[in-house]
């Protein structure tokens, strides 16, 4: 499963903002966003990895991601992080 990646990834970006710095960076190849985030608040991580290539995988809850990253929040994006 794609969120098992996330959990055993050394590094990770969460959140809309550390993401966006991610995928700036060129620091990372696989982006997870929501289903269920506000569509205003995830939009341009959508636009950006899918403008550069990147990895792009659906993930049903803000809930899911947010234990897949090991936070007790809801996250609305995250990223692997490139060693």
């Amino acid at each position: 499963m794609s969120l098992e990646r996330l959990k055993t990834a050394r590094k990770k970006s969460i959140g809309t903002k550390q993401t966006a710095k991610a995928i700036e960076k060129g620091a990372t190849r696989t982006v997870f966003v929501a289903k269920d985030a506000e569509e205003h608040v995830v939009r341009e991580i959508v636009k950006i990895a899918r403008e550069r290539g990147l990895e792009l995988i659906l993930v049903d809850s803000m809930v899911a991601l947010g234990k897949a990253c090991g936070i007790e929040v809801g996250a609305a994006t995250a990223a692997i992080l490139d060693a």
